[in-house]
């Protein structure tokens, strides 16, 4: 199952409304599972980033429609890598 990491900034509407962040995480999670992306998870940091998320779906398309509703919430900015696991890595780089 592909397994994506998400580098979040909180835009200005999200910053405003920080105090709700938790809340707005947990229904994005309830909604992501709705549509198939399971999110592996959710955490808020300090530095450049203010979040990661770490989401997993079987298909690129449920991960990429799941962040495209993400950032139409006007909350936070999505910076999205795909990540792979050492035997995944194995495979691809030949070993």
């Amino acid at each position: 199952m592909p397994t994506y990491i998400s580098l979040l900034r909180f835009t200005e509407k999200g910053a405003s409304n920080i105090k709700k962040s938790t809340g707005r995480a947990s229904a994005f999670a309830k909604a992501a599972a709705r549509t198939g992306v399971q999110i592996e998870a959710q955490y808020w940091t300090i530095g450049a980033y203010d979040g990661v998320l770490i989401l997993s779906a079987d298909s690129e398309t449920k991960i990429l429609h799941c962040l495209a509703e993400l950032a139409a919430a006007g909350n936070v900015r999505p910076e999205t890598l795909q990540a792979f696991d050492a035997g995944s890595f194995s495979a691809i780089a030949g070993k």
